[in-house]
């Protein structure tokens, strides 16, 4: 038994109810200083304060909101990239070794796997053995399962049930101890998901949507199908009120919240 990994693992989870809130703030490196995340160390501030499970995000970001940070909240480090809207490829790579990650006191690594990219190859070699780095170390990864291409000579959405349902297995195949990825859009649907995966799955929030009560739906929708959790950015900052959001996300996850409750507590009819 790794006594690293699992107390790590476990920084993430909620020993009560071994669900997790994770806000993502890693997508400066990416599109840049994009409104919600301006001011890294009053964005980390509200989260701490309201006692979120874990911040996930770049080493920069760190360095800038340093002082905001405490004991409580986990470090989830992202260490693959190396894009940015400018180029639009989207082809990962491994920027941050595992051990800068331990250096800057990482509870666990962030890796995104593209699963039907024309580089699937590519990346799936290079999570498999950034895992194997990782663990090593006794440090957990969540690995970001997302589907591209065709099944069967069709497009799918990202959000594809089948597509969904295989990319988050893969995942847990390479050895991630935990998956993030789309919620399929329905209780059902989902519960295939995680029945399919044996290490913990929680939800990304994808594009920033208008509809603050679908957010809340989604999330409240995949905790009942057997989801663990969310990791979720763009729909928790974009929307004005942190605070709020976060106490939102918060009752969701951890207290068992109605989607009416949660939609109260932004003010949202």
């Amino acid at each position: 038994m790794n006594a690293g990994l699992t107390l790590r693992k476990n920084a993430l989870f909620d020993k009560n109810d071994g669900r997790s809130v994770v806000i993502a703030m890693d997508h400066g490196a990416i599109a840049g200083p994009i409104p919600g995340i301006i001011d890294p160390k009053k964005l980390v501030q509200a989260c701490v304060d309201k006692k979120v499970d874990g911040l996930l995000t770049n080493k920069g970001f760190v360095d800038a909101s340093i002082d905001a940070w405490n004991r409580s909240t986990a470090l989830v480090l992202r260490i693959t990239g190396g894009f940015t809207v400018l180029a639009g490829k989207f082809e990962e790579e491994l920027i941050v070794e595992p051990e800068t990650a331990l250096a800057y006191g990482a509870s666990c690594a962030a890796i995104t796997v593209k699963f039907g990219h024309e580089y699937e190859g590519k990346f799936i070699k290079q999570a498999s053995l950034a895992i194997d780095r990782c663990h090593a170390m006794g440090l957990p990864v969540m690995l970001e399962a997302m589907a591209k291409g065709s099944l069967y000579g069709e497009k799918f959405a990202s959000n594809d049930e089948q597509a969904i349902t295989m990319v988050a297995r893969m995942g847990a195949e390479l050895g991630a101890d935990m998956v993030k990825t789309y919620y399929t859009g329905s209780q059902d649907s989902f519960s295939k998901v995680v029945e399919g995966c044996p290490v913990p799955i929680v939800i990304l929030g994808g594009a920033k949507t208008d509809s603050i009560r679908q957010v809340f739906q989604d999330i409240y929708d995949s905790l009942e199908a057997g989801g663990r959790g969310i990791a979720v950015g763009r729909n928790i900052w974009e929307h004005g009120n942190v605070e709020a959001m976060l106490d939102a996300v918060n009752g969701l996850v951890h207290s068992h919240w109605s989607v009416e409750k949660a939609c109260d507590t932004v003010g949202i009819a």
